[in-house]
């Protein structure tokens, strides 16, 4: 039988980021396996995934249009209870074998076609039928419905889609975005399925603002990273962009000199990739009077709030540039950098402000505090888990460096929790101890 490789996309509003390359993963990994279940695709078959931020698709090598017919032995029921003690078919086993759609015009002849072979102690009758092959349609249907189905998303949102029918109205859809399109190529032949309540073409949308054409049209299964790159403006694969971004932050970095590198983060790494179709990488900057504060600061607030790269030296230190991977490529950019050095001013401020504040009170006129915060309802608050460690702590520092050992043990004990009480760590908590050693 001729073979053709399938591609299947589904084009949806921006997907969660974080989730997004798990999504692609568990996409294509289950219509594939549901196709190869079905005999549709090879155990050999290779497959690709493709996750960009508003697109879900799979291309799979060796898809057959028709899946080969398949010989299929069912047991029926025990001998004694389809055979009479004259070895004829009992109605019981008439109607098993009319169910199964076998003939049983000729009774004696239905039963002569049947198998015995021993099942446990009894003997057992056994029918032997060939079973259809499955279309590429009836089962991707069924492979699509079941990829869509296990895909790993914790809630889902609902939606609303006007039914095309002759009296109008509306049908609910659920999934985790409301979806646009759905393409199904098998080769050049599209595969009329239907999910989400879309039915497969074989079209779609690139990047938002710099597709070439609108829609693009693919021709071809085998075209579709090819073609959304060049007329949608799209690297489709998670994998590729994620290397392009790469590419060019260290680009950027090395353009800059000095030894500065971008900071090393595969969690911030994987949500920027979520977040572009066709990452742009950007140089920007803020005043070196930020630079007072923690490092540890600006670099969390930089990557957490604004998915921006922070470049160190190479001591290890921050500097007052950091690097911005761009969804858009202008041909003057400076606007964009611009708006980018705007945004994180008040950020890097507010960090500036905080630790300015914090600095005013010692660590030691918060103790009291700590009695006001609650650590477990069945533990107590924080001030008195303070006071089982500072006995704990000087208990060990006596054994091991005598009383001068014990006192210090005990004070940094009482001032370990402090940091909580600071309006840093109240807004940044993952800098809580960070912290605590900088006051």
């Amino acid at each position: 039988m001729t073979t053709q490789n399938l591609l299947v996309e589904l084009f949806v509003e921006e997907l969660p980021p974080k989730a997004l390359n798990k999504l692609g993963a568990a996409f294509s990994g289950v219509l594939t396996e549901q196709l190869k279940a079905q005999g549709l695709a090879a155990a050999d078959a290779v497959v690709t995934a493709f996750a960009s931020p508003r697109r879900l698709a799979a291309h799979v090598t060796g898809v057959l249009a028709q899946a080969a017919d398949k010989a299929v032995q069912q047991k029926l029921m025990p001998v004694a209870v389809g055979l009479d003690a004259a070895g004829n078919a009992t109605p019981a086993l008439l109607k098993k074998l009319q169910a199964l759609g076998a003939d049983v015009s000729d009774p004696a002849a239905a039963v002569a076609a049947l198998k015995r072979a021993p099942d446990g102690k009894a003997e057992a009758l056994f029918y032997d039928s060939l079973v259809k092959g499955a279309s590429l349609q009836a089962g991707l249907q069924k492979a699509l419905e079941e990829a869509l189905a296990k895909l790993p998303i914790p809630k889902v949102m609902q939606y609303q889609l006007e039914t095309d029918c002759e009296l109008p109205g509306w049908s609910s859809v659920n999934f985790v975005r409301p979806a646009h399109s759905l393409i199904a190529l098998h080769g050049s032949a599209v595969v009329p399925v239907k999910a989400l309540g879309l039915t497969a073409g074989h079209s779609t949308q690139g990047h938002r603002f710099e597709a070439k054409v609108s829609p693009v049209v693919l021709q071809h299964a085998d075209q579709y990273a090819e073609t959304l790159k060049n007329d949608g403006s799209v690297i489709a694969s998670f994998a590729e962009r994620r290397a392009e971004i790469v590419r060019q932050l260290n680009a950027a970095a090395a353009k800059i000199g000095g030894g500065v590198k971008p900071i090393e983060d595969e969690a911030l790494l994987d949500e920027v990739t979520a977040l572009v179709e066709r990452p742009n990488v950007l140089t920007c900057q803020f005043e070196t009077e930020f630079l007072d504060v923690p490092q540890e600061c600006l670099i969390l607030t930089m990557k957490a709030n604004q998915k921006y790269f922070p470049l160190i030296d190479a001591s290890g230190k921050l500097t007052n540039r950091f690097l911005v991977v761009s969804n858009i490529t202008p041909d003057d950019a400076s606007f964009v950098i611009g708006g980018n050095e705007r945004v994180v001013r008040p950020r890097l401020a507010d960090a500036k402000f905080f630790f300015d504040q914090d600095r005013k009170k010692t660590l030691e006129s918060r103790v009291e505090g700590l009695s006001k915060v609650v650590y477990h309802n069945k533990l107590g608050t924080q001030g008195e888990r303070m006071a089982r460690v500072c006995a704990i702590a000087k208990a060990i520092g006596q054994q091991i460096g005598g009383d001068a050992l014990a006192a210090q043990a005990e004070q940094a004990a009482r001032l370990a929790k402090t940091d909580l009480l600071t309006d840093m760590v109240g807004e940044f908590p993952e800098l809580q101890g960070i912290m605590g050693g900088y006051y």
